[in-house]
Formats: structure tokens, sequence, C-alpha cells
């Protein structure tokens, strides 16, 4: 990574200790990652909407999502409003472009360039663990 996890919230930090579980702060709020294929988004094919898991911001909808076999939700295209911020992370002998999001500075994954190229080539890599997922009708 840029050497930096996501931006630390004095007030808003045992909140998110105390609500999220394990897996959801460390991936969140320690720029952790799940697992391929073990994360309960990975296979969802409901319409609705994506949501940060910290803060309620949205970051994605169902008609933006695609099974791209990466083993994580797959995402096109982020909401107008998401406002996601792209970090570039060096870690891992690698180049990636980290994202997170743009209210509370969540990490939620990484964004790729080999997406699909009728909705502009790229792919949200995004955890589960840092989505909220509501389904239509459900709010």
């Amino acid at each position: 990574m840029t050497g930096s996890r996501p931006r630390f919230d004095h007030d808003r930090d045992p909140v998110w200790r105390s609500d999220l579980t394990q897996l959801q702060y460390h991936v969140t709020r320690e720029a952790g990652t799940e697992g391929p294929n073990s994360g309960i988004y990975n296979m969802e094919e409901r319409d609705g909407s994506y949501y940060c898991i910290c803060c309620g911001h949205i970051l994605f909808t169902a008609e933006m999502k695609y099974h791209s076999g990466c083993g994580w939700p797959a995402f096109h295209t982020e909401h107008a409003d998401a406002g996601i911020r792209r970090i570039e992370d060096n870690s891992h002998g690698r180049r990636r472009t980290e994202v997170r999001c743009g209210s509370c500075d969540a990490h939620l994954g990484h964004v790729f360039n080999d997406g699909p190229h009728q909705f502009g080539g790229e792919r949200y890599c995004i955890n589960s663990a840092s989505m909220d997922f509501v389904p239509e009708g459900a709010a």
C-alpha cells in the first residue's frame, strides 16, 4: 500500500470496533482482505444496492455488478454519488489501485483495467466484508 491504513477516526473507531465483525473491521479499517470465493456477496444476484458497511454511504447497485470469476464481488462502475477514492498500492511486489469509501475512507478493495469494455473497462474487485447489501424494496 502507500504505507497507510484508512484514516483513523477517534470518535467513530469505538463504534466500528463494537458494531463490525472482526473480519469487517480488519478489511475496512486495517486494509485487509477476505479470502477468494468466501464473501457473502460474491454470487449475489438480487436487485438492490451496496453500501459501505462502516458509514452507510452508497457504493454500487446490482446493475453495476457482474460475475468476473475473480472470487470477489465485481462491479464495472461505481454509483454516481459514491465518490470512491483511488490510492496507489505497491504492496506485495505489484502495482495496483486501492479503492476506499469516499465518505469514511474504509478500504473496499482494488480496481483493475480488465473489466467489460462496454462500461469503460474497469473491474472494481470489492470485499463483501466492506459492504452491506439492501435488496430492492427492503429500504
